[in-house]
């Protein structure tokens, strides 16, 4: 039986497990959701013995910038089966260019403020992974339409700026295809068909709600921490055609107008 192991069993791995289960898959996962410990090394061990395929959706260490999985695994991952979920982010600012696999990562050719992302990737990559890189992720419980709600939306006054975002369930279908088909190693952006603004999918979400979208602010005026900040500072626009050629994937939300239809 096929045996997937994954380090960080957290939102969105979580549901990369249910879809394998269906599937007939045995899956085993570390994090406060899963079965083991990650610091009980005997049990991860045995558990790297049995499993064929592994995923980690560990982010890099805040404090030191290390990769905890590879820093406390890495010898007994290699010539294993991997995939790892990493960030758009490894891009850094593009002033609202496109990007796709073949763009250089911050670790491979530039500065940036996610370099400890950055290496994650690069490393993992080195390792022959399957990494997929994620722009915003949004999905039940966390989306445009709960900030609404909530009263935490906000309005961001920066002309011309744009993100990409994905449906948590589209990055479930894509992974999933890679875990089945055998796919090469390599990156593999998984983002949506309309990069677009913030405010875009706010507003949207308002309307849905049937509420007043909320004032248009200064990133002075917003008082945003740094992370949120630095997030602001971004600006990139995410291809997703390597994704679609080489697994097949092919995105149930090609737009945020569909995925928050369907979160509603």
């Amino acid at each position: 039986m096929a045996h997937l192991l994954i380090f960080g069993l957290g939102y969105t791995a979580a549901r990369i497990a249910e879809a394998m289960r269906t599937r007939g898959w045995r899956v085993s996962a570390t994090g406060s959701a899963g079965d083991i410990v990650f610091s009980d090394r005997a049990a991860v061990l045995t558990a790297l013995g049995e499993a064929t395929h592994i995923l980690s959706s560990v982010p890099p260490d805040r404090a030191s910038g290390g990769d905890p999985v590879l820093g406390a695994y890495g010898e007994m991952l290699k010539g294993r089966e991997l995939f790892y979920l990493s960030s758009t982010g490894v891009y850094g600012d593009r002033a609202g260019a496109w990007v796709d696999e073949a763009t250089p990562t911050i670790a491979e050719g530039g500065e940036g403020r996610r370099n400890a992302r950055a290496e994650a990737d690069l490393a993992w990559l080195n390792m022959s992974a399957r990494v997929f890189r994620l722009p915003g992720i949004y999905g039940p419980g966390r989306s445009a339409l709960d900030r609404v709600r909530e009263g935490k939306a906000r309005r961001i006054d920066l002309p011309d700026q744009v993100f990409s975002r994905v449906h948590v369930d589209d990055i479930v279908s894509g992974v999933v295809a890679a875990l089945t088909q055998g796919s090469p190693a390599g990156a593999y952006n998984l983002g949506d068909d309309l990069p677009c603004s913030g405010n875009e999918v706010t507003e949207h979400a308002c309307q849905l709600l049937g509420l007043e979208p909320p004032p248009l602010e200064t990133l002075e005026e917003a008082n945003l921490s740094e992370m949120a900040r630095g997030f602001y500072m971004e600006n990139r626009r995410v291809a997703n055609g390597k994704a679609k050629r080489v697994l097949g994937w092919m995105p149930r939300s090609p737009t945020y107008v569909e995925g928050l239809a369907a979160l509603l």
